[in-house]
């Protein structure tokens, strides 16, 4: 899941209240309030909306974004809708998965993405190495595309010992690739023809952050959104493994001498040690599950489930406004071609096995 504050939290002020939090907030909510403007008007224009009020929200913070840089005082309140809305937004959906959703994607499925990611990893790993990026920001952009974008390259940073830019120039995709591929990937669900449950497996395993899958899968119904979030959460469960492994060759990475000494670059490399347990497993994947398992065992009220969903709906469409207003296309020319080439490519790779798992699955029928 993507943080605004993974890149400026030095330059921003800390949240002192709700006093501190509501101009950006405001602001959130306000591209809120104009994307489903424009989505009844193309309803009431069209007898449909081809653009729904979760991708209206991106394109209207990044048109905003791109033209206008937001003060210090923007950005509580931006951070507050982007990470905690959403999270929250991700627990309120469990309200809407029950455990037949979860056992209709099979065992396979779900050693699949297991299979997935590693693989992924792998072959992230070696294209960034092939194309000249050292160890350390091969590994954060490998980890970054495979697991869940900003938050797997904040967690993993400390483990492997990357400074200032490597995590600078890994996580400066991470936004505008992640809104390229939400606007694009409902496209080539529809031109394939994949049914709602296999076009979610597909967002899950391939899409960045979970508000980006949410986006994502929306365009092809409730089934995409719910499959799609459950892949998507099996995934961030990866973190954990993934920074564990590297955690016992991380000596040998903090010794390595590859780059500059990290005073001479963005940061300081940071102390050694394994992040909290609360960064492998956040607290809305416990939140979400636990939700799935009120509403499996029919403690949901049946009359309380449409309007859980509703708000959750709401709390991600703030949260899409939120993420829109923290992309700067301009920091993607800053990250260098070897890094841009490293992303894209990695990502085609990511986009092709989760299409070859689906199929062997037999999803795409």
């Amino acid at each position: 899941m993507t943080s605004l504050a993974l890149t400026q939290d030095e330059t921003r002020p800390a949240m002192t209240g709700i006093g501190g939090v509501l101009p950006g907030l405001l602001l959130c909510v306000g591209v809120t309030l104009t994307a489903y403007a424009l989505q009844s008007a193309e309803q009431a224009l069209f007898g449909r909306a081809w653009l729904e009020a979760l991708v209206l929200a991106i394109l209207i913070g990044t048109a905003i974004r791109t033209a206008w840089t937001p003060a210090a005082r923007w950005f509580p309140g931006i951070d507050f809708s982007a990470k905690l809305l959403l999270e929250i937004a991700v627990v309120l959906l469990g309200a809407s998965v029950s455990a037949a959703t979860i056992l209709a994607a099979g065992p396979a499925l779900l050693i699949g993405i297991v299979g997935i990611v590693a693989t992924a990893i792998l072959v992230s790993f070696t294209l960034g190495r092939f194309l000249g990026l050292s160890k350390r920001l091969a590994i954060l952009v490998a980890c970054g595309n495979s697991i869940c974008g900003n938050s797997a390259i904040a967690a993993i940073a400390p483990v492997i010992g990357a400074d200032g830019d490597d995590v600078a120039s890994s996580i400066a995709f991470t936004a505008v690739l992640g809104v390229a591929v939400v606007l694009g990937l409902p496209l080539l669900g529809v031109l394939m023809g994949l049914s709602g449950i296999a076009y979610g497996a597909l967002a899950g395993l391939t899409v960045y952050a979970v508000p980006q899958v949410i986006a994502a899968a929306a365009p092809l119904g409730a089934q995409a959104v719910q499959m799609g979030t459950l892949v998507k959460l099996v995934r961030v469960l990866m973190l954990g493994p993934v920074c564990l492994v590297l955690s016992l060759v991380a000596p040998k990475l903090r010794e390595e001498y590859d780059e500059l000494a990290p005073h001479v670059t963005a940061g300081d490399r940071p102390k050694a040690g394994r992040p909290p347990i609360h960064h492998l497993v956040p607290w809305f994947i416990i939140g979400f599950l636990a939700l799935v398992g009120l509403r499996s065992a029919d403690l949901v009220p049946h009359a309380a489930i449409a309007p859980i969903g509703e708000a959750a709906t709401v709390l991600t469409v703030v949260s899409m406004a939120a993420l829109g207003l923290g992309v700067d296309v301009r920091t993607v020319a800053k990250a260098g071609g070897r890094v841009t080439a490293a992303v894209i490519l990695s990502l085609v790779a990511l986009g092709g096995i989760s299409l070859a798992l689906i199929t062997v699955l037999g999803m795409t029928r």
